[in-house]
């Protein structure tokens, strides 16, 4: 009896130590992980990507969309917590624009939303910079496809959405609500389950420290039903029901030769984050094909750590499939965009 209370309580004392150190090492890894990366190259000179200046009424202002036409049927590529003003994360850190050249759709990057989660917030978005609105949902469901469609020809439904870290839930949850729209959904090292446990405290100190966002303003208190609504595991059963195809990545956290440089702190929290992050991936699939869930494809390698060159080889690797559930299955030459008067803001160039 003294033996399994004494191993209980060391249970609880492992426990505690381990919610302990989430508290304290997950911010610093997110801020590192995440911090501003130094551009090694935008997309080359030459790629048809225009810059676009998309009008936005819910949030007041116009949105920069970075967009490559390439057919009716577009991949949508959502950035990370510290999302930058000049340029979406995959241009920066990714070839994408190149990848899907003459692949018989297009692409889409929204440019900003710096720790947004891409949702409708509740209150003004207040941080260190200032004061903007955020409801990016509104934005990427509703004022931005109709842009497209009445300027770029692309069609509202039947289309990709592709997320990391912050938008891998966030892609989730944009299937789930709009399943016409979205088709196909990727989520990359996404946290999974963001209403659960630690985790809406967790989010909560990585946004303060991305930029100085409160998460209240978001979504309220954590008891709030928009935590819930915007939680893929919680509403897993009707993105099963939905039949939308699926493509699900988390590594395990260990170093493979996809990953660079010699910094130990950098490296050290990329392995870290991207551990703690594979539970709520795992019991998100879990869930999937409880809820009868068979249109997915789950992608737990023996490595990867939470950085972009995994990201980047995860889009490349799914990018058959991609194109399949879209309804192309070679590559074709691309379709030109219907005549349009010009926009303002708006130049063929693959860099700001």
């Amino acid at each position: 009896m003294a033996n399994r209370v004494a191993g209980r309580a060391v249970s609880d004392l492992m426990r505690a130590i381990g919610v302990l150190l989430l508290v304290l090492v997950l911010p610093v890894a997110v801020a590192v992980v995440n911090r501003a990366p130094v551009a090694a190259a935008y997309s080359r000179d030459g790629l048809p990507v225009e810059r676009l200046a998309v009008p936005s009424p819910s949030m007041g202002r116009d949105i920069i969309v970075q967009f490559q036409g390439g057919g009716p049927h577009s991949v949508y590529l959502l950035d990370g917590l510290r999302a930058q003003e000049d340029a979406n994360g995959w241009d920066i850190n990714t070839a994408a624009f190149e990848w899907f050249h003459d692949s018989g759709i297009s692409v889409v990057m929204p440019v900003g939303g710096e720790s947004s989660f891409y949702t409708d917030w509740y209150q003004p978005a207040r941080s260190r910079s200032g004061t903007v609105t955020y409801k990016w949902e509104t934005f990427l469901t509703k004022e931005l496809p109709a842009w497209l469609a009445e300027n770029r020809g692309q069609d509202p439904n039947g289309n990709a959405v592709v997320g990391l870290s912050m938008s891998g839930g966030a892609a989730l949850n944009l299937a789930t609500w709009y399943p016409q729209q979205f088709i196909f959904a990727s989520s990359l090292s996404g946290y999974l389950s963001p209403s659960q446990g630690l985790w809406p405290t967790l989010i909560g100190v990585a946004m303060q420290d991305a930029g100085g966002y409160n998460a209240r303003d978001m979504w309220g208190p954590t008891s709030d039903i928009a935590w819930r609504r915007n939680d893929p595991t919680v509403n897993v059963a009707r993105l099963a029901a939905n039949n939308t195809a699926l493509w699900i990545y988390c590594g395990s956290g260990a170093m493979s030769d996809l990953d660079s440089g010699t910094d130990f702190g950098n490296n050290f929290s990329a392995q870290y984050l991207e551990n703690i992050t594979l539970s709520s991936n795992k019991e998100f699939q879990q869930k999937y094909v409880a809820a009868g869930g068979r249109n997915a494809i789950f992608n737990f390698p023996a490595n990867g750590t939470h950085s972009w060159a995994y990201w980047g080889s995860q889009l490349q690797e799914m990018k058959p499939q991609l194109l399949r559930v879209l309804g192309v299955t070679t590559a074709a030459p691309q379709t030109p965009a219907p005549a349009a008067p010009p926009i303002a803001g708006a130049h063929p160039a693959g860099h700001p």
